[in-house]
């Protein structure tokens, strides 16, 4: 691999509702950050990233375009599903309306992108549950959540003096039910021939997995003679003779902001 930054450049974009955490995926991805409250996004925003397949023992540059959740900005987004080979379908997994939409998204992106794209739903923001471990999730709708002690609330002219109880208190607020369980997202999922993850744009849990996993999915079915690999135009070949200056730090940039 002397000389090579990268051997394929995709065209990733990366779907859902609004306020599900595309933009907040995106950033995790290129930035290795959290943003507590981002901008929504208008019309589209962009983001590049070297990731490793050991598998393939390939570098693939990852190019993302974060689409737009609202309707007002639909016709620009779909301009941006042509060409790409790796979607992001994103959902919250604690906003069944969220995954439901998810079916109107996908369709859309079927209609308007190549028909051999690969598509990875993630079900983002499990740090928000009880449980935020996806490999436990097997088990979420048989077994009861953990019981836990109930504090009463100090008197209102009589403060806790203890400023890190309240902390904790109010982290433990910010906690939400899931209400989408891990079996039905990967059913559904199997069903639409979808890949799928649980992540955390927060913590970064499966973050970078999600992209990986659609990647190797890509890589295989170029392998395979399903994508044609320099002549599909979500896929790029890095030419041996090509002198890349690649950065080393992510790019990110907007769209019709």
């Amino acid at each position: 691999m002397a000389g090579i930054t990268w051997h394929y450049v995709f065209k990733f974009i990366i779907t859902g509702d609004a306020a599900v955490g595309k933009s907040s995926l995106l950033i995790r991805l290129t930035d290795q950050r959290f943003l507590v409250n981002p901008d929504p996004t208008l019309g589209v925003e962009f983001g590049s990233k070297l990731i490793t397949i050991p598998e393939e023992d390939k570098i693939v540059k990852l190019q993302c375009w974060d689409t737009a959740g609202t309707e007002s900005f639909r016709a620009i987004t779909r301009s941006y599903y042509r060409g790409a080979a790796g979607c992001l379908l994103v959902y919250d997994v604690t906003s069944r309306k969220s995954f439901m939409n998810a079916r109107t998204w996908l369709a859309d992106v079927r209609e308007h992108a190549d028909p051999q794209l690969t598509c990875i739903l993630v079900g983002n923001k499990v740090d928000l549950c009880e449980d935020s471990n996806p490999a436990a999730d097997a088990t979420a709708s048989t077994t009861p959540p953990t019981s836990t002690a109930i504090v009463p609330s100090p008197p209102r002219l009589n403060p806790s003096p203890n400023p890190s109880k309240r902390g904790s208190a109010a982290a433990s607020l910010k906690r939400k039910a899931r209400e989408v369980s891990y079996e039905e997202a990967a059913l559904w999922a199997k069903e639409e021939g979808l890949l799928f993850v649980e992540a955390s744009a927060k913590s970064g849990l499966n973050v970078e997995l999600a992209f990986v996993q659609a990647s190797q999915d890509i890589l295989i079915k170029i392998r395979n003679g399903v994508f044609d690999d320099d002549r599909s135009p979500g896929i790029k070949l890095s030419k041996p003779n090509t002198n890349l200056t690649m950065e080393q730090n992510p790019a990110r940039s907007s769209c019709c902001s």
